[in-house]
């Protein structure tokens, strides 16, 4: 998962090690979406975008390329993350994903 703007090469990687998606700016980790798996479905339960990144949509791309590889991975989404929950209601394309079910302990 990569993009181009600017100059800048954005990629967007699942860290199954550290459980969470990071987003990776010309080679420096600008932010982090925590997940914790669930059979079928990742519940995202925190996001955080790093110092010097902030204000340049770094989290809007981090949770786009997330959701996109979480599609393509045939799995659901428990969005207890405020950012993500709010991603998702702001861009209702990926409302599909959202599941129901317990929640992490």
């Amino acid at each position: 998962m990569s993009t181009h703007t600017q100059g800048d090469e954005v990629r967007v990687v699942d860290n199954q090690g550290a459980d969470r998606y990071e987003i990776w700016s010309d080679g420096k980790l600008a932010g982090f979406a925590n997940y914790r798996t669930r059979p079928g479905r990742l519940v995202f339960v925190h996001t955080e975008t790093e110092p010097g990144f902030e204000g340049r949509g770094m989290a809007s791309r981090l949770v786009q390329g997330a959701l996109d590889d979480v599609r393509r991975r045939g799995l659901g989404v428990m969005p207890l993350c405020p950012f993500v929950a709010s991603y998702i209601k702001d861009h209702p394309d990926y409302q599909d994903l959202v599941v129901s079910g317990e929640p992490p302990a």
